[in-house]
């Protein structure tokens, strides 16, 4: 049966990424040691050839697709962008802790939101809808791989829903440049909504010479 793959990457860092703040929608650029940082993944490993890759539309992620995967154009997808944090955006958790409403957002309760801010279900939904329709895309294209180069809590939430095995989104953290390879088997996706997450990626090329 003819099976689909997609490949998960994190974008590089950004200046709000390494002080540890809550940025979702600014469009903070990467650093210049993570763009090299990138750089230098990308000469050790191998980013996979693929037919499309997509993008949430923050700098971030378009311009680490653009290091990735130079012949590419990425594909924006806006809702494939981070996290509205509301109130919360470009703070930090020693800013917030004596925050009452970031302690009650911090319970983690589905319909939790920062102020301003969209509330957990409606970034579970907004994000899975948009994932699902380029799995749909791909199906109904014969489009057999892509890449989606995106936002960690983007990503880690999509592997929470839809991976097996399945696992919490904790267990899902990557670091900037890396991810995960997907196999999409059809039988399976229309049964249960669910994927096999195979492999960690990109390979490091002593791994492919390995598997040669």
């Amino acid at each position: 049966m003819k099976t689909y793959t997609v490949y998960l990457f994190r974008h590089g860092l950004t200046k709000g990424n390494i002080n540890a703040q809550y940025i979702g929608h600014t469009d903070y650029p990467l650093t210049m040691d993570s763009i090299e940082a990138l750089k230098k993944i990308k000469a050790k490993h191998h980013y996979p050839q693929v037919e499309a890759v997509f993008s949430s539309p923050l700098k971030r992620c378009l311009d680490s697709a653009n290091i990735m995967f130079p012949k590419n154009n990425p594909i924006v997808i806006n809702e494939l962008i981070e996290y509205d944090f509301g109130e919360f955006e470009e703070c930090t958790a020693k800013d917030l802790e004596n925050n009452e409403d970031f302690r009650e957002w911090l319970r983690g309760d589905i319909n939790a939101a920062p102020p301003h801010g969209e509330s957990n279900a409606q970034f579970i939904h907004r994000v899975c809808d948009a994932f699902e329709k380029i799995v749909e895309g791909m199906m109904s294209t014969g489009t057999e791989s892509c890449a989606i180069v995106g936002h960690a809590g983007v990503l880690m939430t999509l592997l929470s829903c839809y991976g097996l095995p399945e696992a919490p989104m904790a267990h899902w953290q990557m670091d900037a440049g890396y991810g995960y390879k997907l196999r999409i088997t059809p039988s399976l996706w229309s049964q249960a909504n669910k994927l096999e997450v195979v492999d960690l990626a990109p390979q490091s090329l002593e791994e492919i010479k390995s598997e040669n």
